[in-house]
């Protein structure tokens, strides 16, 4: 009995130990992945093209709030960017984040880049047109050339106009040849006009004009409320020079808080955030390096622009000058709102070396800036008049309002 059990059971583990045939799973090794040359070359280049065209962005930006910030009234869009830009940092702490429409920018510049070339054409035609005048005033070939003057005029805004509807890319402008059918085809489709209304104004509103505008104005009479006593009392110095050093020491008062009264304005947008000077020192004992550095770079910064100032600029050229200007001061707008963002992510107070320290580097460049601004009236083309609005580091980045 016993022996019979014992053969059942090495039976049944015999049975139990053999797998059937088929049921083993097969070793296959993973694919290896294939090197494709021409999808690594399509993705280069298509990194390289992204980065030409953020660096294009780049440069179209700082064009364009040259060309803004020299222009009368339409200045304030330019102060506006620059206290966007500095309220992205300050809320995000990064200063990536404060380059604020870089693509949009690229685009616009490649439009004026094409509308430009354009309009060359018209430009050689009319040139002749003009050397005909001078040479036979009313003659058969002077006819012609203001014929042939209007024709190519025509030619080119319809091409423009067309080139803009398909969506204003380069390729459009560079081959016009595709025009009449793209119109044969959108005319049977119908709707191109209203398309192209909405696909405008959805462009015109992405742009933020009007927030812009009222962003740069309302921080500027904020501010220039701030410099008024101090620009007055300087401004009668020789008449009364007791009163003219009064002013520069309250001007040496309010410096340090300003541009981040500005900063704070611009991310809480209420007017009140411009004068809570409270708030502002504050902040300053949780981040007091990173204030003081800010304001340094800020302020030295400003100071070689007065140089451009000793002489009168023609009106034609006068966007060189806001180009220097709209280079030196956005990385310094950048960096007051990344000393804001430093200031909101502690809670405690610094040491009281680190405060004494940002105070003393604070009260340093405060100065240095205050005895140039004081200076400035006897350099200055304008004269004392000017200690209104030339105030580079808060006010526009540009110093001919008037122009």
């Amino acid at each position: 009995m016993e022996n019979t059990l014992v053969k059942d059971e090495q039976v049944v583990c015999t049975e139990a130990s053999v797998e059937p045939a088929g049921s083993a799973e097969p070793n296959v090794e993973p694919p290896r992945p294939r090197f494709r040359p021409f999808v690594l070359a399509g993705r280069i280049a298509r990194g390289v093209a992204r980065a030409a065209e953020w660096l294009f962005g780049l440069v179209s930006l700082v064009l364009g709030l040259s060309m803004l910030a020299a222009l009368p009234v339409v200045q304030f869009l330019s102060l506006g960017y620059f206290l966007e830009s500095s309220a992205r940092v300050a809320q995000t702490g990064r200063l990536r984040d404060g380059l604020i429409g870089v693509r949009l920018a690229a685009r616009i510049g490649g439009l004026a880049a094409a509308i430009w070339l354009s309009l060359v054409p018209a430009w050689l035609v009319g040139s002749y047109a003009r050397s005909a005048e001078l040479i036979d005033p009313g003659g058969t070939v002077d006819h012609n050339w203001r014929i042939g003057l209007v024709v190519v005029t025509a030619i080119s805004l319809f091409h423009i106009a067309i080139s803009c509807a398909r969506g204003g890319r380069l390729r459009y402008f560079l081959w016009p040849l595709g025009h009449p059918f793209w119109m044969m085809r959108r005319l049977r489709e119908g709707g191109l006009y209203s398309e192209t209304r909405d696909a405008l104004w959805a462009f015109v509103v992405g742009l933020r004009v009007p927030y812009y505008f009222r962003l740069g104005l309302v921080g500027f009479v904020g501010t220039l409320v701030w410099l008024a006593v101090p620009a007055i009392l300087i401004a009668s110095t020789a008449k009364f020079p007791l009163l003219g050093l009064a002013g520069a020491l309250i001007l040496a008062v309010i410096v340090p808080f300003l541009p981040f009264l500005q900063v704070r304005y611009a991310v809480e947008g209420h007017v009140s955030a411009l004068f809570s000077r409270r708030a502002i020192r504050d902040r300053f004992r949780r981040a007091p390096w990173a204030f003081a550095f800010s304001l340094v770079v800020l302020l030295v910064a400003s100071i070689p622009l007065y140089l451009l100032k000793i002489e009168m600029i023609p009106r034609e050229a006068a966007w060189l000058p806001s180009l220097v200007f709209v280079i030196f001061l956005a990385p310094a707008r950048l960096l007051t709102g990344w000393a804001y963002a430093r200031s909101g992510r502690r809670d405690r107070p610094s040491h009281w070396i680190f405060r004494v320290l940002g105070r003393v580097a604070i009260v340093a460049s405060a100065l240095l800036y205050v005895l140039v601004v004081f200076l400035a009236q006897y350099t200055s083309w304008e004269g004392a008049g000017s200690l209104w609005y030339d105030q580079h580091a808060f006010l526009l980045p540009v110093p001919f309002l008037n122009m």
